[in-house]
Order: structure tokens, then sequence, then C-alpha cells
């Protein structure tokens, strides 16, 4: 490892500061979760069911733009100039919803902050593999996944503090909003500390400059062998052919596009995000009071985070399938169990403490088994060519999934209860089992040109059999018509 501890000094912090933009993509869209009850009172912002789901989920639709455009726009700038202005839209994002005078406006100001979450969730963790060691670049790069629901677990203690010890200020929710401004300003003055990619340095300036960038993280030897090892990277990318939309006329490139939409969306359709959004609503519903309920959804993002760190742990241990399907079983069972309790105890004293134990199970399933392999199946199933396509698309479809799913629920909650809300989550589940369990390939201990190989493969015996297939019809009907002829 090049590393001494100066640069294994520099290296934590500068990841720490770059993974802000991580807790802020958690704590904006977890923060909603306290703060809806109080936005829906007549005197704050009177949300209704339909307007409620367009302010939740306006940071999402946001961020798939966001996410689209942050790539392109860090190649071209720099990740750490582009990150530097994500901070600028973090920070006045959380003024213009924390003072936003009525729905219109707070919607356009989640819009505008939804374009620094996606584009945070696409350019951050490309920063962290740039300027990590490639021993421990994986441990790195997971740090943002981790943060992320570190920031939802953030947002939910703040407004469990805030909520129940000022639950007599309906503009509670303002405070509960504009506390995002710390960890925005913490990124604005911290990221100006840290270096530019220096693989971005030595594609678009100079070998000197990258090298500087190096120093910072690598011992002085460390960082001249870490130069020639880029050299030969880029030099190698450079002869690579591009990736074009001519290429999706590749039937077994149109198969992996086709799965990966499919397991972005189908991510979302199980329905964690109703959890990290509407929790406190859900819990409400079941029978908590509404303070009790605020404190009591403080264990949802708890878990949230151990789990996201065993899962972490286990996705190299277990196969990506195994883990993923057994997660989804858990979470369609968890979700049966809670639709089953709404409708056969609806006033029974133990209903809210059963929903909040099988929430918590859903959510630890969740984060330990299916978030974390659902985006590494995204990085590894699309070979070199087309990934950034592959992934773009997918994560694409991924957030406007996101979108959908915050927008629908209260308006399913509030068009046909909860329990019948939970049954239609029930059936997404079952669907994604479905659908994963069909097309989900097994990834683990494979390397990525073995993995394309396998898909091309299985695309030509696929065109083979039906080759095949034709030219025995054509010559079954050549035997039928000769007998017929015959019999004449």
């Amino acid at each position: 490892m090049n590393l001494d501890q100066r640069s294994k000094r520099n290296l934590a912090v500068f990841a720490l500061i770059s993974t802000f933009g991580g807790l802020l993509f958690g704590y904006n869209t977890g923060v909603m979760n306290g703060a809806l009850d109080f936005m829906r009172l007549p005197s704050e912002l009177g949300l209704t069911p339909v307007t409620e789901g367009l302010v939740t989920g306006a940071v999402t639709f946001g961020a798939a733009f966001g996410a689209l455009i942050g790539g392109k726009l860090s190649d071209s700038f720099g990740r750490k100039r582009v990150i530097f202005y994500l901070s600028i839209i973090f920070v006045l994002g959380s003024v213009f919803c924390a003072v936003a005078p009525n729905i219109p406006l707070m919607i356009a100001a989640r819009l505008f902050l939804g374009l620094a979450v996606g584009g945070a969730s696409v350019i951050v963790p490309t920063f962290l593999a740039e300027i990590s060691p490639a021993e421990m670049r994986g441990r790195i790069v997971t740090q943002n996944e981790l943060m992320i629901v570190s920031g939802q677990f953030i947002a939910f203690l703040i407004n469990a503090v805030l909520g129940t010890v000022f639950i007599d200020s309906t503009h509670i929710w303002r405070y509960m909003l504009a506390v995002a401004l710390i960890p925005a300003l913490v990124l604005f003055f911290g990221i100006m500390r840290v270096p530019e990619s220096p693989r971005w340095l030595y594609l678009n300036k100079t070998k000197e400059k990258a090298l500087d960038s190096l120093a910072k993280v690598r011992s002085k030897e460390g960082a001249k062998e870490e130069l020639n090892v880029i050299d030969i990277s880029l030099k190698r990318e450079k002869e690579a052919p591009k990736a074009t939309f001519a290429d999706l006329k590749k039937p077994w490139i149109r198969r992996l596009i086709f799965i990966g939409i499919g397991l972005g969306v189908t991510q979302q359709l199980i329905g964690i995000n109703i959890m990290m959004y509407y929790g406190t609503t859900i819990l409400q519903r079941s029978g908590f009071a509404s303070s009790a309920a605020l404190i009591a959804n403080v264990a949802n993002g708890l878990v949230s985070v151990l789990a996201v760190v065993i899962g972490i742990s286990l996705m190299h241990r277990v196969d990506r399938r195994k883990l993923i399907l057994t997660g989804i079983t858990c979470t369609t069972l968890c979700m049966a169990l809670i639709t089953i309790a709404l409708f056969a105890f609806p006033n029974a004293a133990f209903l809210p403490y059963m929903v909040i134990t099988l929430t918590v199970l859903f959510i630890g399933f969740f984060q330990g088994c299916i978030g974390p392999i659902t985006w590494l199946l995204l990085s590894e199933i699309f070979p070199q060519k087309v990934r950034g396509l592959g992934m773009g698309i997918s994560t694409f479809f991924l957030w406007m999934a996101n979108f959908a799913v915050a927008l629908i629920f209260p308006i399913l909650l509030a068009g046909v209860g909860l329990p019948n809300t939970f049954l239609i989550f029930t059936v997404f589940n079952i669907l994604s089992y479905i659908f994963t369990f069909k097309y989900a390939p097994e990834t683990r201990g494979k390397t990525l040109e073995e993995i394309e190989l396998d898909f091309k493969f299985e695309d030509q015996f696929e065109s083979t059999m039906k080759e095949e297939e034709g030219i025995l019809e054509q010559e079954m009907e050549k035997q039928i018509k000769k007998e017929a002829s015959t019999e004449k």
C-alpha cells in the first residue's frame, strides 16, 4: 500500500468531506418523514395528498435529471469543481425550502435541491473511486452509501427532537428543513481543501498537476507509481471504442438494459421509501400518537444504518442472487404480515408495536440484502463499452420509480386506506421477486469480462435455437404437404 501516515490522514479527511454530499442526499430525502405532519396543517402549507406526494417526490424527480447530467458536467469541469457547485445548490436549496411561503415555491425549491442530490449520487462515488488506492477502493466508496443512510437517521433524530420539544410550534417543520444548511456549509467550505481527482487532472490538465494531487493522498514513491498506472489505464480507454445508442441494436445489450432498468425499478417498488419518507405517517395511522410516532421512527433510521454495515460485509461473502432473493422473500413476508395485521386487528392496542417491529425488520432486510446488491449488480452487468450508458439509463429509471412511489403513496393512503395500500405493495414485492428470480444474474466470483461473455453466449445460444426451431418447422411443413399430396 503506497500510503504513509500523512496520506492516510488526508485520504480519510478528503473522503469524509466529499461524502457529506451523500449525507445531504440522505437528510433531504428523510427529513420529510417528520416535517409532513406539520406541513399538512391549514395554518402552514395545508398539503393535500396530491401536493404532499409532489413536495416529497420533487427531490427525487429533480435527482433523476441531476444524475443524468452530473456525470457529464464532472467530466468537463472536474469532480471537485462540480461538487463545489452542488454544495452551493445544497446551501441555497436548504434556505429556499425553509422559507418557502407556499406549495408551488416549495415544490420548485425541492426540485432545485434534487438536482444536487442526483448529481452527488453520481459524482461523489466516482470521485472517491479516483482518489482511493485499489486495495481500499471498495471500503471507501461504500462509505458514501453509509453516509446516505446516516443522513436519513440524523433527519429522523432531528425530527423527533424538534417535533416533540416544540410540538405546539406549527412552523417547526421549517427548522427541520433548515438544519440541512449545516452539512451543506461543511461541504461548501470543506470541498475547498480537497484536491481535484488526479485521474481527471491527468486527462484534462497536465501530468504535473495530477502528480501534485496524488502526492496529497499517497507517499512520494506511491504517487509516481500510480501516475504510471493512470497513464496505462487512460491509454487503454482512449483505444477502446466509444458507446453509442447504435449499440442498443444488439439483442444482448438490449437485454442487459432491460435487466438494469428492471432491477432499478423493482428495487423501488418493494417499498423501502414509503418507510423512509412516510414512516411517521404510517406509525400514526397504525395507532401511535404524533410525538410517539416521531420517536419510534428513529428506530427505522438506526436499523437502516446497522443493516447497511452488515450488508456491505455480506455482499462479498454470499452469492448475489441468494442474498437479494432472500431479502425480497423477507420483505414480502413483512409487507404481508403488516397487511394482515392492519385488516385483522384495526383497533388492537398491540397493533402499533406490531407494525413498528415489522417495519424495522422490513428495513433491515432491504438495506442488508437488497439495496447494496442492486447497486453492485448494476455496476457489474454492463460491459465496459456501454457501462456509462447502461448505468445512466438504469439509474434514471430507478430515480423516476422512486418519484412515482413518493407521489402515489399519500394518494393511495387517502383513497384506499393503509391496509389496502400495504396490500398493493405486497403485490409489488411478489412481482419484484418474480422479475429478480427470472432475470438477475449471478456475478459473484466472476470477472467483468466473464459476465459479459455469459450474456453474449446466452444470446447466441437462443438465436441458434430459434434458427433450428425455424428449420425444423419448415421441414415439418414440407413433410405435411408431401403426405397430403400423396393421399390425393
